[in-house]
């Protein structure tokens, strides 16, 4: 193939580039590529051993927005949360907040946890313990739960998938604060811009509220919404529904317990917690595992499929801003706690607990009940005052000690509640706060610009590696349309008339022949870097001549040497020359016998040996495969060309297998008259065979003469044969090629003995 010009390479990655739409940029293998190398990269201080496979896929009917089992992350990058945003950059910066969360829950979810909790669950039993009940009402709760669960077990796997969910919405938090903690870089910037948008498409409760009473909510949904609120932003959507509201007083009463969630390493602490909330909210639930079974009943009897979890998954799934629950049978990375902030830094977070405590409500009993509790509560809970400047624009709120947990800034969170409103923050007073006497703080928008910068980088980098990907993918389509056109032009005589030759090359290597390779090539380049330091330094001393010492023979005596009792006391002068350039051929035999006894993964392996071996030393090379199909045609793989166009040949030679029968003529023809075109000195073709041709009209004494032809009429085109024979029939292989035969009984030698080949015919 012709050289491809510079300008038509300019001219293609320019194409290829302009037509790139979000869904290939967003599921291409260099972005997935790209978050995995993010991933081990920052995941070094933890010394997590695994690399994370990251895929990412386009499904805007999917409702899961990014998953993980623990070893790889999952992300639909077609998702309404990335879709929905304008320009690729923000979809960039959405994607690679999902990609932050999930790399979160792989590096501090406790996934044995989970299974631990429901097995014990499953067993009637809470875990790690039973949690701490403070009042007769979460006792008589309790008592309801375990009676309601035992009634049916199908009630039990609801109960289970719910407690499930609960614990993943304290798992979000919880993640999510160590990773703006500990990853305030790209990482903890892609995730607080997912965070921003998140937060504001979230519903209020007055929305929620109308949900349920339009029949798509229930009560329990909507506080689920609110304890996901808070657990992620430390804020609530109030709009003008009272703090007095069930829903709301429900979750305030449990912001002790979710603070310590999602700052506790303990993995059996926030499982506590979640049993806590499951016994706190056990009648809402109840009714909700209820209306989710009258769902599958009606949908049963419409014909409708699913199964009742099938069902209850869904409607768990309409909770805004809820992430799929990760999955796995990790433990978490070994960590200290020295990660941690006061929750009370936070201002958004500190201004909720101070609106729960003005805003206290429950019964007689309730309150009698926890006196004792709440005042160390409070204790542990302290007041912040409040921001001292905000930026109604951007959503952001500031604080004067820099909480990793920063919200989105919802209205209702940027006013204290005053005595005439009645415990309501109505929506028009919100768009403004006081400052506190003394001190301010100013929005530095420095970082950010230079985080949209470095994204706005990345993107026009791996834009640029797709293209060219591209590029090289329709260039080696152009080549092997070629490449066939080249063998479609050889005459290969009579004895190969109305056979079909075809030629075959990878025009696009995946990451499996890429791991391959990766996973078997370190000692094989071992052997390949040995053969080459022996042969460097005779090159080096060729090309610049010299003396040259320790000779047995020769005209002149080295006076320095008179004492060595070897005998080689001589020395020559040598004048500089020029190293003969060669290009050499490969051909593999690649018939069905070169499964036996490994031959076809030896002749592998040298081929893998001896392409690094002549690319180090800018040698030429080319590496076909031959075998035949089942009717009249011959296969020809081409594994490595003369010029590469992508530079993954050495990926493609790990195609190389043992196939069908084998027409040495045709492929051999073929090969030669590509060496036959190179203009180098030395033209050296070697065939790798374990045995005779041996195919549908090609076999015995008329294929013999047929090599011997080929031989001899490319021979005086200057190409010089070497047969290597590795199997049993090497006294066939040796008669048809005669002095280009090569014994090589030990299949372990054949990459020494083929580059040794080499540097005798660089005339050394």
């Amino acid at each position: 193939m012709a050289r491809v010009s510079h300008k038509r390479v300019k001219q293609l990655l320019n194409e290829k580039r302009s037509k790139i739409t979000d869904k290939q940029f967003f599921t291409s293998r260099i972005l997935a590529g790209h978050y995995e190398d993010v991933a081990a990269a920052q995941s070094k201080r933890y010394r997590y051993d695994r690399r994370v496979h990251v895929n990412i896929y386009w499904d805007p009917k999917d409702g899961n927005a990014a998953s993980t089992n623990n070893t790889s992350i999952v992300i639909n990058a077609g998702h309404p949360w990335v879709t929905k945003t304008r320009g690729r950059m923000e979809r960039y910066e959405m994607v690679s907040g999902l990609f932050a969360h999930e790399l979160g829950h792989v590096l501090y979810t406790d996934f044995l946890a989970k299974q631990t909790y429901m097995n014990y669950l499953s067993k009637y039993k809470w875990y790690p313990a039973p949690p701490d009940l403070k009042t007769s009402r979460d006792t008589a709760n309790e008592r309801d739960f375990w009676e309601y669960v035992k009634l049916d077990p199908q009630n039990l796997k609801l109960a289970m998938q719910i407690a499930s969910f609960i614990a993943n919405v304290l798992e979000d938090g919880y993640i999510e604060n160590r990773i703006l903690s500990e990853f305030p870089g790209v990482l903890g910037y892609n995730l607080s811009v997912m965070r921003d948008r998140q937060f504001q498409d979230m519903g209020t409760v007055t929305q929620l509220i109308e949900r349920e009473d339009d029949g798509s909510g229930h009560i329990f949904q909507s506080i689920l919404q609110i304890m996901l609120s808070y657990a992620l932003f430390g804020e609530i959507k109030y709009d003008d529904t009272p703090l007095s509201d069930e829903r709301i007083q429900t979750v305030f009463q449990l912001i002790p317990q979710l603070d310590e969630a999602i700052t506790t390493t303990s993995a059996k602490q926030r499982w506590k917690i979640v049993s806590l909330i499951m016994i706190r909210c056990w009648h809402h639930i109840e009714d909700y595992i209820e209306l989710c079974k009258k769902q599958h009943e009606d949908a049963v009897a419409a014909g409708s499929g699913g199964t009742t979890g099938e069902v209850l998954s869904g409607l768990l799934q309409a909770i805004s801003g809820a992430s799929a629950e990760s999955s796995g049978s990790g433990k978490p990375v070994a960590g200290s706690e020295a990660w941690k902030s006061p929750v009370s830094r936070a201002a958004a977070r500190g201004r909720t607990q101070a609106l729960a405590r003005q805003n206290q409500s429950g019964n007689d009993e309730e309150k009698s009940d926890e006196s004792g509790a709440s005042a160390s509560e409070e204790e542990e809970s302290p007041e912040v005052p409040a921001p001292t400047q905000t930026d109604s624009e951007n959503g952001s709120a500031a604080d004067d000690v820099g909480a990793p947990l920063d919200s989105a800034g919802g209205a209702s969170s940027k006013q204290e509640t005053t005595d005439h409103e009645g415990g309501r923050i109505p929506e028009h007073q919100t768009d403004s706060a006081s400052a506190p006497v003394g001190g301010s703080t100013e929005y530095d928008d420095e970082y950010q610009r230079e985080m949209n910068e470095n994204a706005a980088s990345d993107i026009e980098r791996m834009l640029d590696q797709m293209a060219e990907k591209a590029a090289t993918k329709q260039l080696e389509s152009e080549r092997l349309k070629e490449l066939n056109e080249a063998a479609q032009s050889i005459s290969y005589g009579d004895i190969h008339s109305g056979v079909d030759i075809r030629v075959h090359r990878i025009a696009e290597v995946d990451d499996q022949l890429q791991e391959q390779y990766h996973a078997i090539s370190a000692p094989l380049l071992n052997i390949s870097r040995q053969l080459q330091r022996s042969l460097v330094q005779r090159l080096k001393d060729q090309q610049r001549g010299g003396k040259q010492t320790g000779l047995v023979m020769g005209r002149r005596l080295d006076a320095h040497a008179l004492c060595r009792n070897d005998g080689k006391v001589f020395y020559k002068n040598n004048l500089p020359n020029e190293i003969p350039k060669i290009s050499v051929g490969l051909l593999l035999d690649e018939s069905g016998s070169m499964s036996c006894s490994d031959r076809s993964t030896y002749a592998r392996a040298a081929a893998i040996i001896l392409y690094d071996f002549c690319q180090s030393l800018n040698i030429p090379i080319m590496v076909y495969g031959h075998s035949t199909g089942w009717g009249s045609e011959v296969d020809l793989y081409s594994y490595a060309e003369f010029d590469s166009i992508d530079r993954d040949d050495k990926y493609r030679l790990m195609d190389i297998a043992a196939r069908n029968s084998n027409r040495d003529g045709a492929a051999l023809r073929y090969v030669a008259e590509q060496l036959s075109k190179r203009t180098e000195e030395v033209r050296l073709l070697i065939l790798v065979s374990d045995g005779q041709p041996a195919a549908s009209g090609y076999s015995g004494t008329a294929a013999e003469e047929d090599l011997r032809g080929i031989k001899q009429e490319y021979k005086r085109k200057g190409i010089l044969f070497v047969a290597a024979a590795i199997g049993d029939d090497r006294q066939n292989i040796e008669r048809i090629y005669g002095d280009s035969f090569l014994d090589i009984t030990d299949l372990n030698q054949l990459p020494v003995k083929l580059t040794a080949v080499i540097k005798r015919f660089m005339r050394f």
